[in-house]
């Protein structure tokens, strides 16, 4: 497992839910960030993005673009979701794109203008994959490298989708730091940390004994979320 550990903890996280191609959401996150810095000053301060920046929203090109630069006043850990697996996956084997098209995969194609015609009739997978190996850039391929899996830092764990009970943190497998569902919502297990994560949307996000969701569903709500985690309760930040 990918799994990162901040060497300083940091006074205050900004964690940001699943922005799915919602690049003008993210832009406006920028400024709710840099706003709260300035009414309320901290020492040392960390950004993470939680995975899924791409996929059914319209701009996943302009996320990465933005992701890549670091567009935060601090530090930027980005981590990978299920749908930045997804996107991978279908470079390397195009009949990932069997599951993808229906996850939201047609609209990160569009960002990068590839024609999904044939795509949405369900045939020539290989040459799409061909024309969105052309049409990425080298600089976004590296970015989706380097995502890592995991975040601890202080009293908090963080990932994508959430982990499996009854496994050590830092044993958790890729598969359900990115997928996992049920098992991890409905526990009421104490996992060592607090988990903040995203993959299941939620009118509001939820604060559980154990875990923290923050994953609005930006791209159908226009809503996106980012807790802000210091000594205190959690507070939150929205686009609405």
């Amino acid at each position: 497992m990918n799994e990162m550990s901040t060497r300083l903890e940091p006074d205050r996280i900004y964690a940001i839910g699943d922005i799915h191609g919602r690049s003008d959401l993210l832009d406006r996150m920028v400024i709710a960030i840099s706003r709260d810095l300035e009414a309320y000053p901290v020492g040392t301060a960390l950004t993470v993005t939680l995975g899924d920046y791409v996929d059914r929203g319209p701009d996943s090109r302009g996320v990465i673009e933005r992701l890549m630069r670091n567009p935060f006043q601090t530090p930027l850990v980005a981590l990978k979701g299920n749908h930045e697996s997804l996107f991978e996956a279908f470079l390397h084997d195009p009949a990932v794109a069997g599951q993808w098209r229906r996850l939201g995969g047609l609209e990160t194609l569009n960002s990068y203008k590839v024609s999904v015609a044939s795509l949405m009739m369900g045939r020539n997978y290989e040459q799409a994959a061909e024309d969105l190996r052309a049409a990425v850039p080298a600089a976004h391929l590296e970015f989706l490298r380097s995502l890592s899996m995991s975040l601890t830092t202080g009293r908090y764990f963080m990932c994508h989708a959430g982990v499996r009970p009854g496994v050590p943190l830092n044993r958790q497998s890729e598969e359900d730091l990115l997928w996992i569902r049920e098992e991890f919502l409905s526990s009421r297990a104490d996992f060592g940390k607090i988990v903040v994560h995203g993959h299941t949307p939620t009118e509001s996000p939820e604060v559980r004994p154990n875990r923290i969701n923050i994953d609005t569903g930006a791209f159908m709500t226009g809503r996106l979320t980012c807790a802000v985690l210091d000594q205190g309760r959690p507070r939150f930040l929205s686009t609405k």
